[in-house]
């Protein structure tokens, strides 16, 4: 599988997501966010952590509109797969591609550890190494990581199985404990809690690891 992680200014988690998908059996490439095209023969893009631009304005908002973000979009269009963890979640819902928006933390507080989740389907390449209604533990970093959006947006989540994880302990207020969402074709995840710093034994979890897992094998069996 041949993945590209892009990198923003305030990205903090780039290396570690690369170093997970590596560890996963992707071969990686890093791409800055004024680059004007992807590497070729992508299977994924993957949009890391951190607080690009500051989070001025709001958070991924700029970042949704630099120059590789308009390839993103397209690669998504034409079926291709994107990963966005915290505030790559942010930039995805700013670029539209993922529903609903993340506001500030309902209490107002940067947010920092590890929390309860439960895997709400296996029908994506990024949960297919789990188990439905399996529950596992990711850390969370974010003082925007509210998930919003309006009902009928939020009924349309439920019935198509685009609920991807849900908060069993919601750190942030979230509506319906939604912890990470899917695209309608469900190549595109948003995700808050952050998989990539749960991957090693030595950092004591490696929940995370399965999606990369999966993902990988899923794309080799494409």
């Amino acid at each position: 599988m041949r993945a590209a992680v892009l990198v923003f200014p305030g990205s903090n988690c780039d290396r570690d997501l690369a170093e997970a998908l590596e560890r996963a059996g992707a071969r990686v490439t890093m791409v800055w966010h004024k680059d004007s095209e992807l590497p070729a023969g992508l299977d994924l893009v993957a949009i890391p952590g951190g607080f690009s631009f500051g989070d001025y304005l709001r958070c991924g908002a700029i970042a949704a509109h630099s120059p590789i973000m308009r390839e993103v979009v397209r690669f998504a269009g034409a079926g291709g797969h994107v990963l966005g963890i915290c505030n790559g979640f942010q930039v995805l819902t700013e670029a539209g591609l993922l529903p609903g928006a993340l506001i500030r933390n309902a209490g107002l507080k940067f947010v920092c550890r590890t929390v309860r989740l439960r895997v709400e389907t296996t029908a994506t390449p990024y949960t297919c190494a789990y188990s439905e209604g399996q529950e596992i533990a990711l850390p969370v970093a974010h003082h925007d990581g509210n998930y919003q959006a309006d009902e009928a947006t939020l009924d349309l989540l439920e019935a198509e199985g685009r609920v991807a994880f849900r908060y069993l302990d919601n750190p942030n207020g979230s509506a319906r404990d939604i912890a990470g969402v899917t695209s309608a074709n469900g190549r595109v995840l948003g995700m808050m809690p952050h998989p990539e710093r749960a991957v090693d034994a030595l950092t004591g979890n490696t929940d995370g690891a399965p999606l990369f897992a999966g993902l990988v094998a899923a794309m080799a069996d494409a």
